[in-house]
């Protein structure tokens, strides 16, 4: 889908207060307190904005309290190369798991994860909601990697408590996505499909998440957009669940027929 100009008063993003710009930014010095003083940081609020560097590429800028934090847009966002590779999960797809992985491997995927994660957030604000997307994608392979392969079963959980949040991120950029191309019908279909593998994932404890709740009321907002011809539609769907027994899916749908009715 080609990208459009986010709409801030599509859905409720869950960032508080964000500033973005685009700027060209040359450095002539080490100091970077001109930048700072051109750049003040403001609490409260995510200050992210994407600039051209000398050589033209696109990087993004995270304004925090005490400094900047600059990522790379594409590859691993401290852009160092493993062995060749954009990333360290990029080698271990080229160049094969092996025996297993080590605990300092798994270390060191973790924290290649939690640079991603950062950047995701800094995306996510920025309205870059395909990479958004991307990251989330690639920080998920992650965690199928160290569950799988890890050597240390301490390693093969210990990235699971963050699935939850990762599927929630990846699915409200999606549906911002659909929605800042004013497709609410597929940003409804984004939401649910997310709501269906959260729950299928949490089972019991899904009615206590606050990725759950977050993507319930992103949906009640959509609700009152939908077109006419979508509750016949939903109906068609729900009875499909039901004939291929996804109670699941058969539930969160049976909600949204709730609200249209509402």
């Amino acid at each position: 889908m080609a990208r459009r100009p986010y709409n801030p008063n599509s859905l409720a993003t869950g960032i508080v207060g964000c500033h973005t710009r685009r700027t060209v930014l040359i450095m002539t010095s080490n100091d970077i307190s001109t930048l700072l003083r051109n750049w003040p940081h403001e609490p409260g609020k995510l200050n992210v904005r994407i600039f051209e560097a000398e050589d033209g590429r696109e990087c993004i800028q995270l304004r925090i309290e005490l400094g900047v934090v600059q990522m790379e847009l594409h590859g691993r966002p401290d852009g160092i190369e493993q062995e060749g590779c954009s990333s360290l999960l990029a080698m271990y797809e080229s160049q094969g798991i092996g025996e297993g992985l080590s605990p300092n491997a798994c270390r060191q995927l973790r924290e290649e994860g939690v640079q991603r994660s950062h950047r995701a957030a800094a995306l996510f604000a920025l309205s870059r909601f395909e990479d958004v997307i991307r990251d989330c994608n690639r920080n998920l392979a992650i965690f199928d990697l160290c569950n799988t392969h890890a050597l240390d079963e301490q390693d093969t959980i210990a990235l699971e408590q963050f699935r939850p949040a990762v599927i929630a991120l990846r699915t409200r950029a999606s549906a911002e996505w659909a929605v800042s191309l004013e497709n609410t019908t597929d940003a409804m279909a984004s939401l649910d499909e997310g709501l269906e593998i959260l729950v299928s994932l949490l089972g019991d404890e899904a009615e206590h998440s606050n990725e759950v709740q977050l993507l319930r009321g992103m949906k009640e907002a959509l609700v009152p957009r939908l077109p006419t011809s979508e509750r016949v539609d939903l109906q068609e769907r729900l009875a499909s669940a039901i004939a291929n027994e996804n109670y699941e899916l058969a539930a969160i749908l049976r909600d949204e027929i709730r609200l249209l009715r509402d």
